[in-house]
């Protein structure tokens, strides 16, 4: 189906990967209604460590970047993306690694720069649409995940604003901000279907729980995933380095199953400049297109 000219979304995601693990299956569903969709990444996940064991070998190890950036393009094709942008910035590790003193990495990067960069995409792509993580990440503060909020919290003002970055087109002013949401709804949901099933729960079920704290009571929006629900877990496998196919935490469900315990996504609206009710089941509620 081809993209309706005035529409369009933009996801902004730290490391390859995590396109498929966050909106994965939402961006794909808009992407069959003629939506325009672009990704923007922006590290090289050099950092990743090899968590499928078929994939741990040297060679893999020497070349882990274009292993991430093929992985990356497989992702970006099975979830429908249009565009895919690269902010062109090294993984920047976790707090404390030499990986984060790194002068390229995304951490270290001037902030006017990395904003520059983002604002750049959103004048080029004009998406009125964003998607971001949440200014709540104490489930899993990374360093990237961090520097993305920030920035993009920052260009959704900026692309509008005609005294910021004049070099770098016209301006463009998004409509909406949303964060997306960890359903711990699904993810219990799935524990306690595995049960159900007599399968055994991953060991470090509490674990995750404790890492991942609850943030339903932030939900404005909620998408019902349809027959795509099925994109976020195709998508996933394609990062062949980052994940384990026979990983109990994810994948300890038959496919049937886990594609029908929750096929919703959920995001919190952190910014709009339209009216729209709450709660919403649309990510383009109160946005009027162009050829209306």
């Amino acid at each position: 189906m081809s993209a309706t000219a005035d529409r369009c979304i933009l996801s902004v995601h730290a490391h390859p990967d995590d396109e498929a693990s966050k909106g994965a299956a939402t961006v794909s569903r808009y992407v069959a209604e003629g939506v325009r969709s672009v990704l923007v990444t922006c590290t090289g996940g050099e950092e990743g460590e090899i968590l499928n064991p078929a994939m741990d070998r040297d060679d893999v190890r020497e070349q882990l970047h274009a292993y991430r950036m093929s992985e990356l393009g497989r992702s970006v094709e099975i979830i429908g993306y249009h565009e895919l942008v690269l902010l062109g910035y090294r993984d920047s590790g976790m707090p404390g690694s030499p990986a984060n003193e790194h002068p390229n990495c995304f951490a270290q990067a001037p902030l006017d720069e990395a904003v520059g960069r983002l604002v750049a995409a959103i004048r080029e792509h004009r998406p009125q649409v964003i998607l971001t993580y949440g200014d709540d990440q104490e489930g899993y503060p990374h360093p990237d995940h961090l520097r993305v909020h920030e920035i993009t919290v920052l260009a959704f003002d900026q692309a509008g604003d005609p005294a910021a970055y004049p070099e770098l087109g016209e301006p463009w002013q998004p409509s909406k901000l949303y964060y997306n949401v960890w359903s711990m709804v699904r993810m219990e949901a799935t524990f306690a279907r595995m049960e159900a099933l007599g399968l055994e729960l991953p060991p470090f079920v509490e674990e995750f729980r404790s890492r991942r704290p609850p943030q339903e009571h932030r939900i404005t929006t909620t998408i019902d995933l349809g027959d795509h629900v099925a994109k976020r877990r195709l998508a996933l496998l394609a990062h062949r380095t980052q994940v384990d196919p026979a990983h109990p935490m994810w994948f300890g469900l038959p496919e049937e199953e886990a594609d029908r315990i929750h096929p919703f996504e959920e995001y919190t609206l952190a910014r709009s400049l339209v009216d729209s009710e709450l709660p919403e089941t649309d990510l383009f509620a109160g946005i009027v297109s162009a050829t209306e």
